[in-house]
């Protein structure tokens, strides 16, 4: 039995193999449609989620299965103490393989660690988002057609954004891979990022305005600012507007640079972006929910 905790718990030939899959979902859905026929996904959230939990939902639902869970921590037993660990033992009882999400960081392995189904992290806290992360390399993968020799522009939140920090510690395994990282004083990149980058003599530059490197890049990671992870409502209010990409600024950007953003957004990209054919966010979205059939059905050693 295996879980998902992280991106780097699948090799990255492991990793083509699972976007190979993806792809050939997307071409061919009706070859998919019953291959979780009476298998159940344990949607476990303990933190609101819109994308991620209804992305699941979707990809068991088109594989043939059905969906258990809860959406909020208030309608589960947590609000009756009941733990993480016993909280999984009793779901291994009722579903096949289980989706949490977490605001606290190392949760999920607290719940593989007593699980007898596979658990997939869905998100913990400001730690990992891995199924995050393989959405966000296989819509490179597939737009790009590639994954390395490439610049990659982080832009936003690159302090608290754990999305941020899944895609560098993924990205560093491909070849020719360059990062700026774009963001105020206050949230830049952590110290263990960057002693990552200059360990692995994998170039990185940080800058505080956009506009600067704009032109320079490949890919844009836009990112918003986060309510939720800050103590002071004072710095969420002074840094949530620092970064705004309009159609003035994708003016100064190259030809075939992509835009991606985890979503949900505030005001970090303007509406006005949505028609740039650049702007592939809202694609996305399509390829999280391919990766995570492709995820549950490879977790459930059904391919």
């Amino acid at each position: 039995m295996r879980h998902l905790m992280s991106p780097l718990d699948f090799t990255v030939e492991e990793l083509e193999k699972l976007f190979c899959l993806a792809v050939e979902m997307e071409k061919d859905p009706d070859k998919y449609a019953h291959l979780c026929d009476r298998k159940k996904l344990a949607t476990l959230f303990y933190e609101p989620s819109t994308r991620t939990r209804l992305s699941f939902e979707t990809a068991m639902l088109n594989l043939g299965g059905s969906v258990i869970g809860f959406a909020d921590a208030s309608s589960s037993s947590v609000s009756k103490g009941e733990s993480v660990a016993d909280t999984i033992r009793v779901i291994s009882c009722f579903a096949d393989i289980a989706a949490m999400r977490h605001p606290k960081e190392g949760a999920p392995m607290v719940a593989a660690a007593n699980s007898s189904i596979p658990v997939i992290n869905a998100g913990d806290g400001g730690h990992q988002h891995p199924t995050q992360t393989l959405t966000d390399l296989l819509t490179i993968r597939a737009l790009k057609g590639h994954l390395g020799n490439m610049t990659v522009g982080l832009c936003g939140d690159l302090k608290f954004g754990r999305t941020v920090h899944s895609l560098i510690n993924a990205l560093v395994r491909y070849e020719g891979i360059r990062f700026v990282f774009i963001s105020p004083e206050e949230l830049k990149v952590p110290d263990y990022i960057t002693d990552m980058l200059k360990e692995k003599n994998i170039p990185y530059e940080e800058v505080i305005r956009l506009e600067d490197r704009i032109g320079d890049l490949d890919l844009l990671y836009m990112t918003r600012v986060q309510k939720e992870r800050f103590f002071n409502e004072e710095d969420y209010i002074r840094l949530k507007d620092f970064y705004i990409l309009d159609k003035a600024k994708m003016e100064l950007a190259p030809e075939k640079m992509l835009v991606l953003h985890p979503l949900p957004r505030v005001n970090e990209i303007s509406v006005d972006v949505d028609d740039d054919p650049r702007a592939v966010y809202f694609k996305q979205v399509q390829y999280g929910m391919y990766v995570r059939m492709a995820l549950i059905a490879t977790l459930l050693e059904l391919v």
